[in-house]
């Protein structure tokens, strides 16, 4: 697998993934994280004008996506019920998902991310066990609750290169 950079020809293989992602979550507890087409069309322009957007290719197929930037994140300004591991840079990872019937995309995903800083932060709805329980699996800590703009919470988590 390689992880490159997601291209305009990219983006209804990116589209389907989300919607794939979309019913995963339906069906596994989880109907609350991304609704109303979310992440669409309009969020995946953005990300790839900022050039955080990223597929995971395997062969020829993307069987993954993700965003991944470094810098700040506004919403990770306030965490309750714990705090971040450090107050390093870092970088952050949004709209992860894998292709349906895959395994170890999303562990190769994060690796990649972690391995361009060392320093990662990212969160997840409190529904969405699978997603839980590979960022545990990956040495990812659970930090506490952040709040996205529209208020809606999430578990945060953050890992960091052991020195």
């Amino acid at each position: 697998m390689e992880i490159r950079h997601t291209k305009p020809a990219d983006m209804d293989a990116v589209l389907a993934l989300y919607d794939a992602a979309r019913c995963f979550m339906a069906e596994n507890g989880n109907p609350d994280q991304w609704v109303n087409g979310y992440p669409g069309a309009d969020q995946l322009s953005l990300d790839m004008a900022s050039g955080g957007s990223y597929v995971c290719v395997d062969g020829s197929a993307i069987v993954g996506t993700f965003y991944f930037a470094l810098g700040d994140e506004p919403n990770y300004h306030r965490i309750d019920g714990g705090s971040w591991l450090n107050d390093r840079p870092y970088g952050v990872v949004h709209r992860i998902t894998s292709a349906p019937g895959t395994r170890g995309v999303a562990s190769f995903c994060l690796a990649w991310c972690f391995a361009q800083c060392g320093n990662i932060r990212i969160d997840t709805h409190r529904n969405n066990i699978p997603m839980q329980k590979t960022l545990i699996k990956n040495g990812y800590r659970v930090c506490g609750t952040i709040y996205l703009e529209n208020g809606d919470e999430r578990v945060a988590f953050q890992k960091e290169q052991e020195n």
